[in-house]
């Protein structure tokens, strides 16, 4: 019998095998992924340092316990370098081994890539992006207590610039300067999470990361980096310098539609899939960082709640139970200790604005449409718990 095969060993991945194994035992399961399939918690990268955990202590449970639990078979460290939708087979490479391998369904759960924009200096390959357990593990490595203690330039020694003002760098600011570290961010924006929050959400952030130490550059963007005796010398584009001993891209992430594009599989901002979450191409199947949803209105949803529902509606379409996908109103806790926060963003092409829930309140805000209909909310500090009965107002 020709085996279900996932790519990816991901969040995504992991849960759909989960999701498939409580409804057949049976089936052979293959998953191929990149990296070593130890299964851990990708939102965990972004507070890692103020904890004080180590690469491996993100780890909740390594690939062979997973394989194990979960009867697969796991090819790690394995790329795909073919799909073929005719024949239903994908060729991959494992070291220096190369296989095609045949399957009856195939799941692509290829995650997203970090955006890069271009940086100009000598040491502009040594900009650093967080988007696995991997990336986590290199930049763990030179931020520890002895490499910084190396550094040649005492100015430089804990100073981190942070490259986007988006959720995963405000994440990764809070998490840094809690750390001990000082840390600059330097976004095109006006303000941090500028996409997502009204404005005055999100000067809350702002103020309160700038009272941990956070130091804003709005209105600029990195323009080089150069090593310089040692230390990391940032030109910003507006002509202001800063020594650092490292510097993080946390510009955004993009869907990794590659192995569908080459495959002639229908792509867009993700891989297209229909509520079912099938493909263009017969038997394949994608969820996760990598898809776009027609169930949500044609959005990636690069979060965890949309994988969770996602994981059990297709591993009943594996099965043949054909099911649709409905996801439900999903808030998204943004980890920024100093200003927690909880969003449920509405679609895109809704025309409306923000305002605030309660005049005499300054830490809740809605979403309102063209018809007066709450579409989305935002809340701030000791307002977020009461998360659950805003979603309950909220149209989707």
């Amino acid at each position: 019998m020709a085996p279900l095969i996932i790519v990816g060993a991901g969040l995504a991945g992991w849960t759909t095998v989960r999701e498939f194994r409580k409804l057949d035992t049976a089936t052979p399961v293959v998953v191929v992924t990149q990296d070593s399939g130890d299964f851990y918690a990708k939102p965990s990268l972004s507070n890692a340092f103020a904890q004080k955990r180590s690469p491996e202590q993100l780890i909740s449970t390594p690939a062979a316990k997973m394989v194990e639990t979960l009867n697969v078979t796991l090819l790690n460290h394995a790329s795909v370098t073919h799909m073929d939708t005719a024949s239903r087979s994908i060729t991959l490479t494992q070291g220096d081994a190369v296989q095609t391998l045949a399957y009856r369904q195939l799941v692509l759960a290829t995650g997203a890539q970090p955006i890069r924009v271009p940086v100009q200096g000598n040491a502009a390959d040594q900009v650093w992006s967080i988007n696995s357990l991997d990336d986590f593990k290199v930049v763990f490595s030179a931020l520890s207590p002895h490499a910084v203690s190396a550094s040649s330039s005492e100015i430089d020694s804990k100073t981190v610039v942070i490259m986007g003002a988006g959720l995963i760098g405000c994440e990764f600011a809070n998490d840094l300067v809690q750390s001990g570290y000082q840390v600059h961010v330097a976004d095109p924006s006006s303000r941090p999470l500028a996409a997502l929050l009204p404005e005055a959400a999100s000067m809350q952030l702002a103020d309160a990361l700038r009272a941990l130490g956070v130091q804003w550059h709005f209105g600029t963007t990195v323009q080089a980096v150069d090593r310089t005796e040692g230390t990391l010398q940032v030109t910003l584009s507006n002509g202001d310098t800063l020594a650092a001993h490292a510097v993080l891209s946390a510009i955004g992430l993009r869907a990794d539609t590659r192995i569908a594009a080459n495959a002639g599989i229908a792509v867009e901002r993700g891989i297209l899939v229909n509520a079912q979450l099938r493909t263009s191409a017969a038997q394949v199947y994608a969820l996760g960082d990598c898809a776009q949803y027609a169930s949500a209105g044609q959005r990636t949803l690069p979060y965890v709640m949309p994988i969770m529902h996602a994981a059990k509606a297709l591993a009943a379409t594996l099965l043949g139970t054909s099911t649709v996908l409905e996801f439900p109103l999903m808030p998204v806790a943004i980890k920024t200790p100093a200003m927690p926060l909880v969003v449920v963003a509405a679609h895109p092409s809704i025309a409306g604005q923000w305002q605030a829930d309660d005049p005499e309140s300054t830490n809740a805000w809605i979403f309102v449409d063209e018809q007066g209909q709450q579409r989305g909310f935002v809340l701030s500090g000791k307002q977020t718990t009461r998360r659950m009965e805003f979603a309950k107002r909220t149209i989707s």
